[in-house]
């Protein structure tokens, strides 16, 4: 035996010589290299480089400079600016005719609340086996792939006096002579009815998606105990989709307080039609008053952002466990 040996020598039953030696403890880890330590930091900013400076270039620096011009009197042209504090954010809550347009966003409001429900409604329908279903899935999601100009001009037509609407109702018996687009209350309910129709796709879309995520064995396990549709919509896919059914609340009421496109091509703002975008587009480029344009700007940001925190207050967004 070498003199090295620092194992201990037994017999076992059977007389035969083991050797049983005790194992030494595994190396304890080294620490990295600096410079190994100091790129495995810098590795994610790398990849974070790129959309930050998209983001930053694109949309934190003019909102930054949306501000500053919101406290100037600029007409969008001159080089000089001056400074005129809080004098347009005044002019906003003082002149009636320009914080009346918050009415108008009334109609988008009750309109998105109708295309929530609707598309809910059709997205429960369709996450079961329901004939023709893939051919209903893409009738509703079409008017979201559409054009907003192109809607515009679709529905200009189809409200205007004998036109596309009116000879429907011709085929009922019902003969109208009213101006559709003609008056406030008909207008406003022309152009949310054209955004229920537009949007309704979106939701259905994002209800779908989450009503299916649900796993089926739930499904399975309320009809065992006798649970009709009815108990499966409201204790499985309610709270099943309640995060996603937050964002579209979320989305609805952004989208109505910035309605723009449809009412913008069809009634330009006429008839008490005018929305909050449309009358910031007119008095920056109509008007040249783009420090006022600015202010209101800012006003529109800070209520959908209120409104936000609002709704996420009331409707939390916790953890879904449906098992």
């Amino acid at each position: 035996m070498n003199g090295d040996d620092t194992g201990t020598v037994t017999t076992d039953a059977h007389g035969t010589a083991a050797r049983s030696a005790t194992a030494p403890p595994p190396p304890a880890p080294g620490r990295a290299p600096r410079g190994v330590r100091l790129w495995r930091g810098l590795t994610p900013w790398l990849f974070l480089a790129a959309p930050l400076a998209l983001l930053i270039t694109f949309t934190y620096a003019p909102v930054a400079n949306m501000i500053a011009y919101s406290f100037t009197d600029w007409d969008g042209v001159s080089p000089d600016l001056r400074y005129t504090g809080a004098e347009n954010y005044v002019e906003l809550f003082t002149r009636s005719e320009l914080f009346q347009v918050f009415f108008v966003s009334g109609y988008y409001l009750a309109a998105s609340v109708v295309q929530i429900a609707v598309a809910l409604c059709f997205a429960t329908i369709l996450s079961f086996d329901v004939r023709f279903r893939n051919f209903f899935k893409g009738v509703l999601f079409f008017p979201y792939l559409v054009n907003g100009v192109a809607i515009g001009f679709v529905f200009l037509y189809f409200f205007q006096d004998g036109g596309t609407l009116d000879s429907v109702l011709g085929l009922f018996g019902y003969h109208s002579d009213r101006a559709w687009l003609g008056t406030s209350v008909s207008a406003n309910t022309s152009l949310a009815g054209v955004s229920v129709w537009r949007y309704t796709g979106l939701n259905f879309v994002l209800f779908l998606g989450a009503i299916q995520s649900i796993p089926g064995e739930l499904y399975e396990a309320s009809e065992l105990d006798g649970a009709h549709r009815w108990h499966q919509f409201r204790y499985i896919v309610l709270p099943g989709i309640k995060p996603v059914l937050s964002l579209s609340v979320i989305l609805s009421v952004s989208g109505s307080l910035s309605a723009f496109d449809v009412p913008f091509i069809m009634t330009g703002g006429a008839t008490g039609t005018e929305t909050f975008v449309i009358q910031t587009v007119k008095l920056a480029f109509q008007f040249n008053k783009t420090g006022l344009a600015s202010a209101a700007a800012v006003v529109l940001l800070l209520i959908i952002l209120a409104v936000t925190w609002v709704q996420r207050r009331l409707v939390p967004d916790d953890k879904v466990d449906l098992v």
